[in-house]
């Protein structure tokens, strides 16, 4: 029998990148709580429609990459590789299209069965905002500010480039599209066939291949900005007066695109030299069709979505709490740590009860788990009402009577952190 591993694409969250992991979406949803986003979630999986419909059938993420499943009641479900169209249809479902503008943070797990790569698996998390139901270009400046924000919280926001470009209304875009089409059919036989099958489909996502024979291609098409009306240019003037206004930096980047047809005007990303060809750690757009592609009423949409995973490859793991270990030493002393630890931990400590073994065992787990104070609960000082607390960074202990505990592992506590 072969050793049991973990799925391909999928890994083991153990505590040092779980540290990372919640520091990442708790600094988030601190951010995204001072914009006045209300934190939600979705059901991790969906009917199929949910996703084929806005996403595309022919897309790759639907043709190639859905986890997609036949329940036992033969329906067909699939596991979210997204969560804005599981957002769409929770504001739909729920009725609450009369209650816009809507403010939506999120964050778990997606599943897309692609090639895993440094920063990319088949489950993988996501954090994520969506402003629903307003038509404004401050929207969209809110939404990039809180992005910036967040990373600025967590100490790269000067490692990140934010890369912006305009996708236009729809007029611009169908514009847009005809001078695409007519430039990539000239060239069609210098394309992949990915590309070959996207310039029947839909030729904007050519801009998102990977492939360095469509890059190549790709970087003489037309520019967008060439077909552009003039309510989008203005549009996204807008945009760009507002971030200049609140000093975010930006790169104009005309090959930056969301490819499905729902997304209109402000599209974005923040990217990092510091993960490789994986680079973008956070990226968004308008999405003004997609509400009432979905069957609901024409609403506006704009959000974005960050990569847990890639996020916390660049910060520094915030430490494991500092805990205290408890030492009982006899049977006076085990019948009167369990409830000691329990009186310990109600007054915001983090113990430590070592199960078994001598005292030179369990001060070595002391200092393994990096214990700053041990609580040694001998017969004799318990016969007094009494524990020796030992200072685990210089060795001194002294005798400290079990009420007075929990103000004299605080002083200790405090005098670590001031060290």
């Amino acid at each position: 029998m072969r050793a049991l591993q973990a799925v391909r694409g999928t890994q083991d969250v153990l505590p040092e990148a779980a540290r990372r992991h919640r520091r990442v979406v708790e600094t988030a949803r601190a951010a995204a709580e001072l914009y006045g986003f209300a934190e939600m979630a979705t059901p991790i999986f969906e009917f199929t429609e949910v996703f084929a419909r806005p996403i595309g059938e022919h897309t790759d993420i639907v043709a190639k990459e859905m986890y997609t499943f036949n329940d036992r009641g033969g329906e067909e479900l699939t596991l979210r590789p997204e969560n804005t169209a599981g957002v769409v249809r929770a504001l739909i479902s729920n009725g609450l299209a009369q209650s816009v503008p809507l403010k939506f943070f999120y964050s778990g797990p997606m599943f897309r069965y692609e090639r895993p790569q440094k920063g990319r698996f088949r489950q993988f998390h996501q954090i994520g905002v969506e402003l629903i139901g307003v038509a404004q270009p401050q929207a969209d400046i809110e939404v990039i500010a809180l992005g910036g924000r967040i990373l600025a919280a967590l100490g790269i926001g000067d490692r990140v480039e934010l890369q912006l470009n305009t996708l236009g209304d729809p007029a611009s875009r169908a514009s847009y599209r005809e001078a695409l089409v007519a430039y990539f059919s000239a060239r069609a036989s210098e394309l992949s066939e990915d590309s070959q099958r996207r310039l029947e489909r839909n030729p904007l996502r050519i801009f998102d291949s990977k492939e360095k024979t469509d890059q190549r291609v790709a970087r003489y098409a037309p520019a967008f900005a060439d077909y552009l009306n003039p309510e989008s240019r203005r549009f996204f003037d807008l945009v760009r007066i507002g971030l200049d206004r609140l000093g975010i930096n930006y790169r104009l980047n005309p090959q930056l695109v969301r490819g499905l047809d729902y997304y209109t005007h402000t599209a974005f990303e923040f990217v990092t030299a510091e993960l490789g060809a994986q680079g973008t750690v956070m990226g968004g757009g308008r999405y003004d069709g997609l509400v009432e592609l979905m069957g609901g009423p024409a609403l506006p949409g704009v959000g974005w979505a960050a990569g847990i995973e890639r996020l916390a490859m660049l910060i520094a793991p915030p430490p494991p709490p500092s805990p205290v270990a408890l030492v009982p030493i006899g049977e006076v002393g085990e019948t009167v740590a369990l409830k000691l630890a329990e009186d310990l931990r109600g007054s915001g400590f983090t113990i430590d009860l070592g199960y078994s073994g001598n005292l030179a065992r369990r001060l070595r787990r002391a200092n393994r788990i990096n214990a700053f104070a041990a609580i040694l609960l001998g017969d004799d000082e318990l016969a007094r009402g009494a524990a020796t607390l030992r200072n685990l960074a210089n060795g001194e202990q002294t005798e400290v009577t079990l009420a007075e505990l929990p103000a004299r592992l605080k002083a200790l506590a405090d005098e670590q952190i001031l060290f």
